[in-house]
């Protein structure tokens, strides 16, 4: 159900919107083999503009060059996906939570709720999380189709809210 501000919100939000898409991946290095990135591009470009979408390392410098230089194309919205696991490699969650100046928590609580009625509590092993870093929305999910999935179904419709918000 949602409130009278929350749709008058919705009404003010414009869907011209630019978004990116990191993904993280020591395995993929093509396009074409990066399943939940082409699952993202496909979606994104039928609601708004991809305006870049890249696959990289999962390396940390690499991470927050490629986020600095989306921001400075001016992207509003950056999609990661991948590197949120326990592994050693797995750096996304620390690395961009380090350069939020707000944290969008109710994403990582829904993600992991929702991951919870899908595939029980191997749910608990992802660490998808959100926010705000220089006026850009970012939302990080593991890397797999499945993951990337459920994590769009919590947001895409709503990505020109919160562009909406931020930009303020």
């Amino acid at each position: 159900m949602k409130s009278k501000t929350t749709f008058e919100h919705q009404k003010m939000s414009s869907n011209d919107i630019a978004c990116g898409i990191i993904t993280l991946s020591d395995s993929r290095k093509s396009q074409k083999a990066d399943l939940s990135g082409q699952y993202m591009a496909e979606e994104i470009n039928s609601r708004y503009t991809l305006k870049s979408r890249i696959i990289i390392p999962d390396e940390k410098d690499d991470l927050i060059k490629s986020i600095e230089n989306m921001i400075d194309d001016d992207i509003d919205v950056i999609l990661t996906t991948g590197g949120t696991g326990l592994d050693s490699r797995d750096i996304t969650v620390e690395t961009v939570e380090a350069l939020f100046e707000k944290k969008l928590d109710g994403f990582g609580e829904m993600f992991r709720a929702k991951s919870y009625d899908e595939i029980g509590p191997g749910a608990l092993l992802s660490r998808a999380t959100a926010g705000i870093y220089k006026k850009t929305v970012i939302f990080s999910m593991p890397g797999s189709p499945n993951a990337v999935k459920t994590a769009f179904s919590i947001i895409i419709d709503e990505l020109p809210h919160f562009v909406h918000h931020v930009k303020k």
